[in-house]
């Protein structure tokens, strides 16, 4: 077994908080390196410990997640940040995901489903809340712009993948491709649309129509 996963869990809810994070540490392999109740306090700590996940919620006084996510972004984009919210609006929702966080949660989902995200983290496999993915969809199926008009069909086709939240593995299943294959289609892709990763990637496909396409 490998080094446990370093976890920093940022929630200005202390009873939220604790839960978690008593939670967390019954797991084996995860490691609850430090915790803090605002953006701008868990920033500070994040820079200190780095963490490979960093749990962050989004409404929080003295430092917002998403403000928290930039500065994060800034001095240690590897660490992988799961949003992890009662909100799922758009002004939330979208400004979180382009700050560069890499999952979206909200705060109904289990506590075992928490702990897979987290997993999933480390593996560079994202979770956008399904709730998170259909208000995507529906806020931008009007959306008449396409400038993924440079993709080819088969990258046209991983793109739609990644939107549903598809791994590598999974997409070389769906498609008879090897891992090879889908790997440089879905780096053809973040260079052409210009986005940094995957999340990024899935959030595009949503609001620019791809997934309608499909």
């Amino acid at each position: 077994m490998g080094s446990p996963i370093r976890v920093v869990v940022v929630d200005d809810h202390e009873v939220v908080r604790k839960g978690i994070v008593t939670y967390l540490l019954t797991e084996d392999d995860l490691d609850v390196v430090g915790e803090a109740s605002s953006g701008n306090e868990g920033a500070e700590l994040i820079k200190k410990e780095k963490p490979d996940v960093v749990l962050m919620d989004l409404m929080m006084e003295n430092g917002n997640g998403i403000d928290a996510t930039k500065k994060v972004m800034s001095f240690l984009p590897a660490c992988k940040i799961i949003i992890l919210t009662s909100y799922y609006d758009d002004e939330k929702v979208f400004p979180a995901l382009e700050a560069g966080a890499f999952s979206y949660m909200l705060k109904t989902s289990s506590a075992d489903e928490i702990v897979d995200a987290i997993k999933k983290a480390v593996r560079g496999e994202n979770v956008i809340e399904s709730k998170v993915a259909s208000k995507m969809m529906n806020r931008f199926r009007q959306h008449d712009v396409s400038p993924h008009d440079e993709l080819t069909e088969r990258e046209l086709e991983v793109l739609v993948c990644i939107g549903n939240g598809l791994t590598n593995q999974e997409i070389s299943e769906k498609l008879y491709i090897g891992i090879k294959t889908v790997k440089t289609h879905v780096s053809n892709i973040l260079s052409k649309l210009d986005v940094q990763d995957r999340t990024q990637a899935a959030v595009y496909a949503h609001r620019n129509g791809v997934m309608k396409e499909s």
